[in-house]
């Protein structure tokens, strides 16, 4: 995969994103572990000890992509469309947050969860535009 060269505003916003990664990873295995439990979708598994291990292991990815994103250069593109692709798979746990009604993170009414449904998008365009991966996909497009 070729490397894209990306602006010094990209490569901000890309560290920023990997900070918020290893925030959120983190958050996963220690102060925020019972919080993103109820993310974890219902129709998925209702068994306590598997919910949590989805947690921990979704916890341990999301660092990965956190250490990847803010020093991972060479694998920037790669990384950015890989997280991309993991914020898609991840959308079905708000679904399930907000069509079950769940309480977590203060997102304690429909009117909340739905406003982070709009959200999610806005993630994937964000790991795609700051790592290149955008820009790699689209040239590759117009290549074909």
């Amino acid at each position: 995969m070729q490397q894209v060269k990306t602006s010094t505003v990209q490569n901000i916003f890309r560290v920023l994103l990997g900070s918020a990664m290893l925030y959120a990873g983190i958050g996963h295995m220690t102060f925020r572990r019972i919080a993103f439990q109820a993310q974890v979708p219902t129709w998925l598994t209702t068994d306590p000890a598997f919910i949590d291990f989805v947690v921990l292991a979704s916890g341990v990815v999301e660092i990965a992509f956190a250490l990847l994103m803010i020093y991972g250069r060479n694998f920037k593109v790669q990384t950015g469309i890989a997280l991309g692709i993991f914020f898609i798979l991840i959308f079905p746990g708000n679904i399930n947050q907000y069509v079950n009604h769940i309480d977590s993170f203060g997102l304690n009414t429909d009117t909340k969860r739905f406003i982070r449904l709009l959200f999610q998008p806005l993630l994937v365009v964000w790991a795609l535009w700051s790592s290149g991966g955008w820009k790699y996909l689209r040239e590759r497009k117009n290549a074909q």
